[in-house]
C-alpha cells in the first residue's frame, strides 16, 4: 500500500444511485478511505486541487464536465490522481472509454445493471473494483533489479535468425488497450502470420478495441468468429465473455469460441489460446504477454516454451501492472522483454527474417 497509509479515493458520478453504491461497496475496507464525492468533473477537479486524492472513480457521461474532459484537465493541471473509469456497456461508451485510456485513465469498470445476477450493484462493484485499486500498490517486483540493460531485454541466447513464427498470440489486461495501440501503430508492414489477442474486456468493448487496432495498424482487425479460418496479417480479438482457442492443423487452423468456466478468474483466458496455438504450431509459435493483473498467460507461455516456441513480454518499466508479464518473468519463460515499441521492432525483425527465407 502507500507506505501503510490508506488509499484516498474520490467518487465522481452524476448518478446518486451509483455514488451511493460505490460508497457501500467500499465501506469497511480498511485500506481505503473515501474522501468525498462529486456529481461532475468540475466539482471533482476543485476537490483534487485542495485534497490529497490517490484514485478517483470517474464516470464517462456527466453534465457540466464529462469524464473525458475531466481527464484532459487533470493532465493539464499535472494532477497525480489515478482515474478508474465507470462506463455503461454501449458502443458509444466503449469508444469513449478507450479514448479515456489513451488520455491517461488507469483502468475501467462497466457499470453493472441494477438487476445483474445474484449480486447487488454494490457487491458487483466491490468484486471488480477492489482488485484494480489494490493492483496499483501490490505489483510484483523483479527479484534482481540490478541486472544490466542487455540482460533485462534478452533472457535466453536465442538465434532469432533461425526462428520462423507462423502465428502470434497475445495476452493483455490492465493497461493493455494502450500498449496494444502503441504496439500495432508501429506494425504497418504486412506480417506473414495471423495475430490473435485475448484482452480482458467486456462484450462491445472488444469490438471497439479491434476497430481501433485496425485503424492504427492498417490491417484487417475484427472480433473473432467461431469456425473462422485464420488468415495472415489479420488481427483477431477474442470477444468479451468468450474463451478463444484454436482447432485443426497448420493447413486450416480455425477459431473456436466457448463460454466454459472462467480460468484465472477471467473469460477470455489467454492460456487456452496459447496452449492450443502451441499444440498446432509447435516451435513456430510466438507469444507476447503485455501488462495486466494476475497471471493469465503464464501457463500458456509454459506450453509454448515446452514446444520450443518463443515468448516476449512487456517490461516492468512500461507496464501499468506487471502482474501477467511478471509471472512469466519470475518463471524464466521469456526470451525478450521491452516496452511496446521495443516489442514491435523485435517482431518486425523476426517477420522480415521469415519473409527473406521464404518460409510459408
Amino acid at each position: 500500500m502507500l507506505e501503510n497509509k490508506k488509499i484516498k479515493l474520490l467518487i465522481v458520478d452524476d448518478s446518486v444511485l451509483f455514488r451511493s453504491q460505490i460508497q457501500i461497496a467500499l465501506k469497511g475496507i480498511p485500506e481505503i478511505e473515501v474522501v468525498g464525492s462529486a456529481a461532475n468533473g468540475s466539482v471533482a477537479l476543485e476537490k483534487m486541487k485542495t485534497q490529497e486524492i490517490d484514485i478517483c472513480t470517474l464516470d464517462i457521461e456527466m453534465p457540466v464536465m464529462d469524464g473525458i474532459e475531466t481527464l484532459k484537465q487533470m493532465k493539464a493541471l499535472g494532477l497525480k490522481t489515478k482515474a478508474i473509469m465507470f462506463s455503461s456497456i454501449t458502443v458509444a461508451s466503449a469508444e469513449k472509454t478507450l479514448e479515456a485510456m489513451q488520455i491517461g485513465a488507469f483502468d475501467f469498470i462497466s457499470k453493472p445493471p441494477v438487476s445483474d445476477s445474484n449480486l447487488s450493484p454494490s457487491e458487483k462493484i466491490k468484486e471488480v473494483l477492489l482488485p484494480k485499486v489494490f493492483s496499483l500498490y501490490e505489483q510484483p517486483k523483479k527479484m534482481n533489479p540490478k541486472v544490466t540493460q542487455t540482460e533485462k531485454k534478452e533472457s535466453h541466447k536465442v538465434i532469432w535468425e533461425l526462428f520462423y513464427p507462423e502465428v502470434l498470440v497475445i495476452a493483455s489486461s490492465t493497461g493493455g488497450p494502450n500498449a496494444l495501440v502503441d504496439f500495432f501503430s508501429n506494425l504497418k508492414d504486412p506480417l506473414p502470420f495471423p495475430i490473435l489477442i485475448t484482452q480482458h474486456m467486456p462484450p462491445i468493448f472488444t469490438a471497439s478495441l479491434a476497430e481501433r487496432l485496425g485503424a492504427h495498424s492498417g490491417k484487417i482487425s475484427k472480433e473473432a468468429v467461431h469456425g473462422e479460418i485464420l488468415q495472415p496479417n489479420q488481427i483477431y480479438v477474442a470477444p468479451g465473455n468468450f474463451h478463444m482457442s484454436l482447432r485443426g492443423d497448420k493447413k486450416a487452423p480455425s477459431i473456436h469460441l466457448d463460454q466454459k468456466e472462467m480460468r484465472n478468474y477471467v473469460r477470455p483466458c489467454a492460456d487456452y489460446l496459447f496452449e492450443t496455438a502451441a499444440s498446432i504450431y509447435g516451435k513456430n509459435t510466438l507469444g507476447i504477454v503485455f501488462t495486466g493483473m494476475g497471471r493469465d498467460g503464464c501457463d500458456g507461455a509454459q506450453a509454448i516454451k515446452n514446444n520450443k516456441g518463443r515468448i516476449l513480454i512487456q517490461n516492468e518499466e512500461s507496464s501499468v501492472v506487471f502482474g501477467m508479464p511478471g509471472a512469466v518473468y519470475e518463471q524464466g519463460l521469456h526470451d525478450y522483454e521491452g516496452d511496446p515499441l521495443d516489442l514491435a521492432r523485435k517482431l518486425l525483425i523476426i517477420s522480415r527474417v521469415r519473409r527473406n527465407n521464404n518460409v510459408a
